[in-house]
């Protein structure tokens, strides 16, 4: 017979979202049944509703979870001159690619679920335009605030999907060269 630990309830609860983060960010909510979200926990789904009540309930404490990790990695100083650092970016989405995944790829696009990650991108098109309000004109720097905040997140989508972490300081070099480039074409048009 083989030797299982129990987990007690705070630690099964944890394993249950850090398992459905993995599983949902594969598909989202719709592409992703109960059965493969307990697959990738490891447990049975009578496991998973015994903590959350339902496929809902579950996903929104999953996107919750991945929000507010980013949301306090996201919100720490920057010395960038957008306000947010591509290092601060690419670090909260290797701390949980599989959230940040989730967060913007697939919440962003579900209705039901989006206000997660419209929350994320406006503190982040805030503290941009606030930045980028000292260099451009009024006119341009909503757009250019959106811009850039839409630009870095696909940026680092793209990266964790097929970038060599291993390369992770090229990409920020490179990323934050492309991002200097468009403030300064922005600033003299």
């Amino acid at each position: 017979m083989a030797s299982t630990t129990r987990l007690s309830r705070s630690a099964r609860r944890t394993s249950i979202l850090e398992g459905s983060t993995a599983a949902f960010a594969t598909g989202g909510f719709a592409m992703t049944s109960m059965n493969q979200v307990a697959e990738s926990v490891g447990v049975t789904p009578l496991i998973i509703y015994r903590h959350f009540d339902s496929k809902d309930a579950l996903y929104t404490a999953v996107l919750e979870r991945a929000r507010d990790n980013m949301s306090d990695s996201l919100s720490q100083p920057s010395d960038s001159r957008l306000g947010i650092g591509v290092e601060a970016v690419l670090a909260a989405a290797r701390d949980d690619a599989d959230g940040f995944r989730l967060i913007w790829r697939h919440a962003a696009r579900e209705p039901d679920f989006a206000p997660y990650a419209e929350e994320l991108r406006e503190m982040a098109i805030t503290t941009v335009a606030n930045e980028l309000g000292q260099v451009l004109p009024d006119e341009a720097v909503q757009w250019a605030a959106n811009a850039t905040v839409g630009y870095l997140v696909e940026s680092v989508l793209t990266w964790l999907d097929l970038g060599d972490p291993e390369l992770d300081e090229r990409f920020i070099k490179s990323t934050k060269a492309a991002l200097r480039a468009g403030v300064r074409a922005w600033s003299t048009t």
